[in-house]
């Protein structure tokens, strides 16, 4: 966790020193009048929003995969740190080399089937990715931007989990992960569990959610959940997932979260043969679209996510 620390402080920086010299380039040399008007207070102000001239100026990075980073940490504790099943070395071994050959895979099956994941409100994991995002969150408390104290509320750096539907192409260019995820494939969307991990129902997502210090990620906590249309077809269904929302957003101070009720049959058929379903429109993160002009990656994520029961 010190290491992961060091090394996360490090590359925010560094982020943060590329988008200041990002912005001040922009400032000085490619000023957006026509988005400045658009925008609260640049035209009293007489500034584009890069000068100040917004009334809110807050930035928001967006941090793809966190679901990843918790599952990951609790496998390397649980493997390498408790059970001492598997050195440092030979993980690292199995991640530089995708998890092939048979030896690897049962490795990647163990980590699979049997350490802790967020999603299912299990301490041993939640925990975890909260230290380890809380890192990134305080280092970020360090920091200001270009238009700090030149007229703007804010000014400052904050986390966000909005990464919509980034997690495709950023999976495409991460390699393999302690989780059991192979390279290339998609990373966990927004707040969201990894893709068939979560399996003991909506709540338990929930009380996983409500652990990771929401109230301080003010760019967004994106978190998508997927119902089986028999899960709401009562009157009495669609009380219960009332209540389940107003929990949500009482108890644990959720931001967002939003469903697709949809069965997988549904959406693999609609794959197999789009011209037949070209109005099925399902929520992706952030947005709906219609699920046929999607990309086969964004359709094959979509369709992982696990569909819950109330």
């Amino acid at each position: 966790m010190t290491s992961w620390a060091d090394q996360v402080r490090y590359y925010a920086r560094k982020s943060i020193e590329i988008d200041t010299v990002v912005d001040t380039v922009l400032e000085q040399q490619a000023q957006d009048i026509f988005c400045s008007s658009l925008v609260d207070n640049c035209l009293p102000s007489g500034k584009t929003v890069k000068e100040g001239g917004a009334k809110y100026d807050w930035v928001s990075g967006l941090q793809v995969g966190i679901a990843n980073l918790g599952n990951s940490l609790a496998a390397i504790k649980h493997l390498v740190f408790d059970e001492q099943q598997i050195s440092q070395p030979e993980l690292a071994k199995a991640l530089a080399e995708n998890f092939e050959g048979s030896e690897q895979e049962q490795l990647r099956q163990r980590i699979l089937n049997f350490s802790p994941k967020y999603g299912n409100d299990d301490d041993s994991v939640d925990l975890l990715l909260a230290e380890a995002y809380r890192v990134y969150i305080d280092e970020l408390n360090n920091f200001v931007n270009t238009r700090h104290g030149r007229g703007p509320i804010g000014g400052g750096y904050y986390a966000g989990t909005s990464s919509i539907s980034a997690n495709v192409p950023f999976g495409a260019s991460t390699m393999a992960t302690p989780d059991g995820r192979k390279a290339t494939t998609p990373l966990a969307e927004g707040a969201s569990p990894s893709s068939g991990s979560d399996r003991l129902g909506p709540t338990a997502v929930y009380n996983s959610v409500g652990k990771i210090q929401a109230d301080k990620i003010l760019g967004g906590v994106l978190l998508n959940q997927k119902l089986s249309p028999a899960a709401v077809a009562s009157e009495s269904d669609k009380l219960k997932l009332s209540m389940l929302i107003r929990t949500f957003f009482n108890h644990h101070k959720g931001w967002h979260v939003q469903y697709n009720i949809v069965s997988r049959e549904t959406l693999l058929a609609a794959k197999r043969n789009p011209e037949q379903y070209r109005d099925l429109v399902v929520r992706v993160a952030g947005y709906s679209a219609f699920f046929t002009a999607l990309s086969p990656d964004a359709q094959d994520d979509i369709i992982a996510r696990t569909e819950h029961e109330l």
